[in-house]
Formats: structure tokens, C-alpha cells, sequence
């Protein structure tokens, strides 16, 4: 008879030769109980106590080793499997691999990038090599994740440290980080969203501010502050109007959070409660809801399948539009003065489309919300003055507000504000209080900050693209977005309402068409003196076709560009933003054709598609520091807007170059940087390791990435639709753009030199450690 193994009561045996799901969530991989191998030999010793460890290879020995036969399991029909324990082998990996003392295992670490592990079914005795800078960090990260629940020791399927790169990141978007990213302000949601590393008052006191008229809200906040006094949760009621630029000024220094929608539910006591929606927040120190991020964040979610909480997203924007009077830049109370760029509508329509059919008539009420709200925001913030230019018919980003944006650092302005501090004598603490307060008054710094405020609206913030001169520009981003809207909203109504839609909320109606006499009357129809018909709205957007014909096509240059309102001339800053038409579809097939045969070559690298050229940013220097939305930097939402664009006007192989492109990069920097999916990419030095103003979000965690990056996650999930299996390989294997397309992409320019006979150097390594020179030299 075979001796007893004694063993803990909560050990779970696994059977060798069985089948256990392995790629999947870490809650489902790690959530049961501790586990071990029926071993064949040696297994009643490990079980006693006796932990076979091995000293880790350095230098020389490494060269020594056994060839790996000697190691390595026999078995066909088994996967490999490791036995480890989680504190120390931790410990170990950290100690001998992360050199740079990140608590990440990168590319640019100098360790030995080798790891013996116990296999399973030796029960610690036999090993196995495990080596390279991608498994790892696959390894911290599974260690990590088992330490969250509460695992000594774990069983770990080789598999997941092998992992296809592709499926693995996809996957961490799908189970993890929309989850680490979900939000909910309501009294179980609060302690963690109130925090805001923007509040530079000193004062860390949470409140949250309720609209008015919402008088069930507030008794429930101050509910929750009575009920969890340790909160010290401040409650204020807004007043109606609280977009006020005094009002919103006043509120500076006791900044806070804005109440956003919320469920009535049972409170499981026979009575009814308040519930937070849930919704996404961007992530790293943008811990609230931000409006355009939550357009392309919602793309992720539907391509994830999580069509509620998209949806959710929308009835906060709903609510905000009731009570804020506008989409708000961000949930916060220095935002109340400040809108986004508009993607209601295509948002709301996108979510409809994939709603459960088996209620039509509730989605079709909840349609008829969303569009009822974005009629509104388009009347009173797109088409009415300031931002609306009565002459060109066209809108601006061109926001309220006084002062001196509270969300900034301290220092962000500080260069702006000295020469006018020493103008009165004073530092630039009393400046900016004195001129804060209006006891100070310089108009050139109202022009300086009207613009600077339009810029952060804009959603570019900053780009020399829009410097101190933003808020006079009819920008072909916008001029796009509203072109959407006036098709989106007319197609609703004709296909969805039966060309009639009654608005409830009583408000005034911009005129049409737009001229400085019709701006200039007193006199505005009111919403509910009339229905809304798909006519009007498909007029509306003709004529900011021909508007944006007339004042924003360039034909000799082939590209659209902004214009200035006040100088009356287009502004020859060539940005990415020109091939938003193609995604609106206000562009004529000619336009496109010319778009993408004689300018999208400026803007292609070979990361994606860059900002802005390199010429229009214009030269470098320490008095002319880089901008986070110029050359060379790559964002989320001018990938997804080019790709779905080209897509709409028939170059679905241009459309798939460009995703391949950037979810090229996106995966070489998850494979060889510990899984991180940061904000933005240098997308010409394939680097995450950005220097600019505001540095990188998304890249701050220890041992396994918690979050990403809201829209950098939808990027990468959006960006696999378009992309063939074929492709999807090549991306996983990190095959660079320049050897999969071959010579496709000779001459294509990339900043001073172009790409010839695919030699083109893209060595991650390499690539990192130049930009971590360039890095030290500028902090040196």
C-alpha cells in the first residue's frame, strides 16, 4: 500500500494529464484554492516542508548549464506546469532581474533575463529555464495577480507565461482593465473617485456638488455623509445657472466633484435607494468622466461586448446636458465653464444599433433622449455665440471662464505670468491672486487664457497647432464633428421617428442659415414651438459642406486646414485632423482621393499616423519645448477616426496599414515594457518613453498593469477588427511594419530621413535606451 501524503485540507489536486482552462482572467485562474500536482516521485517531501530553491545564474554560470534536455518534461500530452512559491519567487525575480528598481522587468533591465522554475509534476525538483524580457514579466505579473488573491503558492501553466502577445493584451483590456477603470458616484463609489491629484488647494476634503432641481440627489448625499462620517463628505446644491463664469471662478478654491445620473433601485428593505450608473474613467490622474475619451473608450466596450455600460456613458452625458448645459470637458467642478469635442450623436447611435431587440420601443425612448440632448447642446453651445461665427457659419472651440485654469500644476503657467508680475512689482503668487480676483486687470493675458482654455476644449491640449490663437478658429476637427451630428440627427428622426420628433426642454433655437443680421436680432424660435423634422437637419449639414468647401479645402495642397475667423485666412498648420471628413463623410470622393494619394504620406510613420508634421511644429529648442499634440506624438483618436474614415470611403487596405502600424506598436511595447499601454507613443521612435509637458500617462504600476489607458485600450481593441488573421499573427510575432509591407512603404517619410530598401533601424532595445539618453540629457 502506497504511503499517505499529508497535505493541507485546502490543497486541490490537479490532475496531470487533465485539462483546466488557462488564458483566462486571473479571478477565474486564481480564484479557487491552493493546488498541487499528483506527482509521481519525491511527493511527500515538498508537502513536509522540504523547498528545494536554487540560487540564481549569474554571469558565467548561466554559460555552464545543463543543455535544457537534461531539464526539460518529457511529456506530449501534458502542458508544462510550474510549482512556486509566490513571496519568494517574487523576491527573487525582483532582486535579480529589475535593475532599474521599477518593479517592472523591461526591455532595458540588464539581468541575466533567465529563471529556473520547478515543474509541477516533480514537485519542485526538475526545472525549467524561463528566459527573456517577455516571459518574464509575464511571470511578475501572474505572481502579482496571485498575491491579490491571496495565493502562498500556485501551480502555473507555462501557457500563460508563452502567451500569444496579441491575445494576452486583448484579453487583459477585456477582463481586467475596463473593470480597474469603472467608476460609480453613489455612497459604496465615492471614497475612490473623489480623489483628485488635480486639487492643488491643499485642502483633500471630498464634496461633490449636486445640480439644482434634483432635491432626492442631495438628501441622498447627505445621507451617505451622515452614515459614513468618516468621509467628512462636503454636499453643496449648484445653483440653476452653473455655468457662470464668476460662479464657476468662485468655486476655485473648493473644487469638487459633479453629481452625475443615477438608477432608483430597492434598497433591500422594501424601500428605494439611489444607485450610481457605472461608467469609465481614462485612468492614471484622470479619475473622473471625460467626454471625448469616453466617445472612443465606448468603441472598446461595444467591441467588448459591454453595451450597458456604454450606454450608461450616454445617460450621464444626457444628464450633464440637462443640468451642467453642456458635455462636460471632465466631472469636476473647474469644468462647469468648458465642453469637449461633440461625439454624442454617433456614440448614441452605435449603442442603439447593438441594443437587445427584444424591447424596441424602450430603445427607441432611450434613442429619443440621447438625440433630444444633443439637439439641445448643438442650439445653445455648437451654433450659439461665442462659439458660433455668425460670417462663416461656422463653430469654434471658444469657451467661458475667468482667470487662471485651476487644474494646471502650479508652476504650468509660470512663464506666461512672470513679466506681467514684474510689471507690478510683485511675485507671481500675488499676481496671479490679484489678477484671479479682477483687482488686477491685463487684457492681453484675458486673450492669452481665452485661447489657452479654447485649446484644453479642443481636446488638443497643447499643440503649437492652436497657440494664442485657438478660440478663433473654425477648426476642420469641429467643423467635422458638427457636420456628423447634423446628418446623424436628421437620419434619426427620418428613420427612427418617422420624421418627427417633439422636443420636450424648452430652449432657444439657433437661426438659420447663419448670418451676423440673424445673430444680431433678439429674436429665437423656442424648441417646443414646432416638431423637428430630417429636412432642416440634412439642410444644416449641406450648407457646413459648402461652408467648410469654401473656407477650409485647400485644393492645391490637398488637405483640409483651419481657419482663422479674425484674420479671415486659413492657417497652414497640417494636421492629422484634415482626414476627420472622410470619418464624417463630408468629404466628396475626389477630396478623399486626393487625401490619401498626395497628403497622407506627410503624417504616415511608422508607429500610425503622427499629430502634425514635422515642418508645420517647426523647430525645437529649450525656449521651444516639444507639445504633446505635434510631431512626433501618436494619439488614440486619430488612429480610430483615419481608420474608420478610410474604411467609409473604400481604402480598406490603407486603413489596414495604419492599424497594423499602431497596434505594431502598441504590442512591442507590452511585449518588451512589463504589459504597459500608456496615453501616447512617440510614434516615429516606436517609444512610449515620452518627455513631453505632460510626461505619459498609464505607465506608473507595479509588477502587472492595472489599467492601460481608456482609449489606448479601445485602440488596440477597435484596431484588431480591421486587421486579417494573417496580420494578427505578424503582430503577435512583432514583425515590424517595414519588413511585413515591404516595399509598399519605400520613401515614406519619417521626420528627416525616409525609409529605403527597409532598412530602417527598429530595434526595441536600441530605440529605448536612445530615448532614454535623450531623456537623462534633458533632465541633466
Amino acid at each position: 500500500m502506497a504511503p499517505t501524503v499529508s497535505h493541507p485540507t485546502s490543497v486541490t489536486f490537479v490532475d496531470d494529464h487533465g485539462h483546466r482552462p488557462v488564458n483566462v482572467d486571473a479571478a477565474s485562474y486564481y480564484g479557487a484554492g491552493e493546488s498541487y500536482s499528483r506527482s509521481r516521485t519525491y511527493s511527500h517531501s515538498y508537502l513536509h516542508g522540504y523547498n528545494p530553491r536554487r540560487a540564481p545564474a549569474f554571469e558565467e554560470d548561466i554559460h555552464t548549464r545543463s543543455r535544457r534536455m537534461s531539464h526539460d518534461e518529457k511529456s506530449v500530452t501534458a502542458p508544462r506546469r510550474f510549482l512556486i512559491d509566490v513571496e519568494e519567487t517574487i523576491r527573487v525575480i525582483l532582486e535579480q532581474e529589475d535593475t532599474d528598481g521599477d518593479f517592472q522587468i523591461s526591455v532595458t533591465d540588464a539581468g541575466p533575463k533567465l529563471m529556473a522554475l520547478g515543474t509541477a509534476t516533480s514537485n519542485g525538483f526538475k526545472t525549467f529555464d524561463i528566459r527573456g524580457t517577455y516571459m518574464l514579466s509575464n511571470l511578475l505579473q501572474e505572481l502579482a495577480l496571485a498575491r491579490d488573491h491571496n495565493r502562498k503558492r500556485i501551480i502555473l501553466d507555462e501557457a500563460r507565461l508563452t502567451e500569444n502577445p496579441v491575445d494576452r493584451l486583448s484579453r487583459m483590456i477585456q477582463h481586467s482593465f475596463w473593470h480597474s477603470l469603472t467608476r460609480r458616484i453613489d455612497g459604496d463609489g465615492l471614497e475612490i473617485i473623489t480623489a483628485d491629484p488635480k486639487n492643488r488647494t491643499g485642502r483633500v476634503q471630498p464634496r461633490i456638488y449636486v445640480p439644482h432641481g434634483e432635491p432626492a440627489m442631495a438628501e441622498y448625499y447627505r445621507r451617505v455623509a451622515k452614515e459614513k462620517p468618516h468621509m467628512n463628505l462636503d454636499v453643496q446644491v449648484l445653483p440653476p445657472k452653473p455655468d457662470d463664469p464668476a460662479f464657476v471662478k468662485s468655486l476655485n478654491s473648493k473644487p469638487g466633484l459633479l453629481a452625475l445620473a443615477m438608477n432608483e433601485v430597492d434598497d433591500g428593505h422594501g424601500g428605494k435607494t439611489l444607485k450610481g450608473i457605472p461608467f469609465i474613467v481614462p485612468g492614471a490622474r484622470f479619475n473622473e468622466l471625460y467626454n471625448w475619451d469616453s466617445y472612443f473608450i465606448a468603441l472598446g466596450l461595444l467591441v467588448d461586448g459591454q453595451v450597458n455600460m456604454a450606454k450608461g456613458m450616454v445617460d450621464h452625458f444626457i444628464f450633464e446636458i440637462k443640468h451642467y448645459g453642456k458635455i462636460l470637458n471632465g466631472s469636476r467642478s473647474y469644468y462647469l465653464c468648458r465642453t469637449q469635442p461633440p461625439f454624442l450623436t454617433d456614440m448614441a447611435l452605435q449603442i442603439y444599433n447593438q441594443l437587445d431587440r427584444s424591447d424596441m420601443d424602450a430603445n427607441r425612448a432611450w434613442l429619443k433622449r440621447a438625440i433630444q440632448a444633443a439637439i439641445k447642446e448643438y442650439h445653445t453651445v455648437w451654433v450659439a455665440e461665442p462659439r458660433m461665427d455668425p460670417k462663416t457659419g461656422l463653430s469654434r472651440y471658444r469657451p467661458d471662464g475667468l482667470g487662471i485654469p485651476p487644474e494646471t500644476e502650479a508652476t504650468h503657467f509660470t512663464h506666461v505670468l512672470e513679466p506681467y508680475a514684474e510689471k507690478h512689482g510683485i511675485s507671481v503668487l500675488e499676481f496671479s491672486e490679484k489678477y484671479n480676483d479682477g483687482i488686477i486687470k491685463e487684457p492681453g493675458l484675458d486673450e492669452y487664457f481665452l485661447h489657452d482654455r479654447a485649446v484644453r476644449e479642443s481636446g488638443h491640449d497643447t499643440t503649437y497647432r492652436f497657440e494664442k490663437r485657438c478660440a478663433n478658429l473654425a477648426t476642420i476637427d469641429l467643423q467635422s464633428l458638427l457636420y456628423k451630428y447634423e446628418v446623424d440627427i436628421g437620419t434619426a428622426i427620418r428613420e427612427v421617428f418617422d420624421d418627427e420628433l417633439e422636443l420636450e426642454e424648452d430652449f432657444p433655437l439657433a437661426p438659420f442659415p447663419p448670418t451676423p443680421k440673424s445673430y444680431a436680432s433678439p429674436h429665437r424660435e423656442r424648441s417646443k414651438s414646432r416638431l423637428q423634422n430630417s429636412d432642416e437637419w440634412f439642410e444644416r449639414a449641406e450648407f457646413r459642406r459648402q461652408q467648410i468647401d469654401k473656407y477650409l479645402w485647400n485644393e492645391s495642397k490637398a488637405l483640409y486646414f483651419d481657419y482663422d475667423t479674425v484674420k479671415e485666412q486659413q492657417i497652414l498648420y497640417e494636421s492629422v485632423t484634415s482626414f476627420w471628413p472622410l470619418w464624417a463623410g463630408c468629404a466628396n470622393e475626389e477630396q478623399c482621393w486626393q487625401l490619401v494619394t498626395q497628403s497622407l504620406k506627410k503624417f504616415e510613420v511608422i508607429g500610425g499616423v503622427v499629430s502634425g508634421t514635422e515642418e508645420s511644429r517647426g523647430k525645437i529648442s529649450l525656449d521651444r519645448p516639444n507639445r504633446q499634440w505635434d510631431y512626433p506624438y501618436a494619439w488614440p483618436p486619430h488612429q480610430i477616426m483615419i481608420w474608420v474614415g478610410l474604411e467609409r470611403y473604400g481604402y480598406l487596405e490603407e486603413a489596414q496599414r495604419l492599424a497594423y502600424r499602431f497596434l505594431y506598436m502598441m504590442t512591442t511595447a507590452f511585449v518588451d515594457f512589463n504589459g504597459v499601454v500608456p496615453e501616447k507613443f512617440d510614434a516615429v521612435k516606436l517609444s512610449h518613453l515620452v518627455d513631453a509637458e505632460y510626461g505619459n500617462q498609464g505607465v506608473d504600476f507595479k509588477m502587472v498593469p492595472r489599467e492601460g489607458f481608456g482609449w489606448m485600450n479601445s485602440a488596440y481593441q477597435v484596431g484588431l477588427t480591421f486587421l486579417t488573421s494573417h496580420m494578427r499573427r505578424a503582430v503577435a510575432a512583432c514583425t515590424s511594419p517595414e519588413i511585413f509591407f515591404g516595399a509598399n512603404v519605400s520613401g515614406l517619410a519619417v521626420g528627416s530621413f525616409t525609409v529605403a530598401d527597409n532598412m530602417m533601424p527598429t530595434d526595441p532595445l536600441n530605440l529605448a535606451m536612445e530615448n532614454l539618453d535623450i531623456i537623462d540629457a534633458a533632465s541633466a
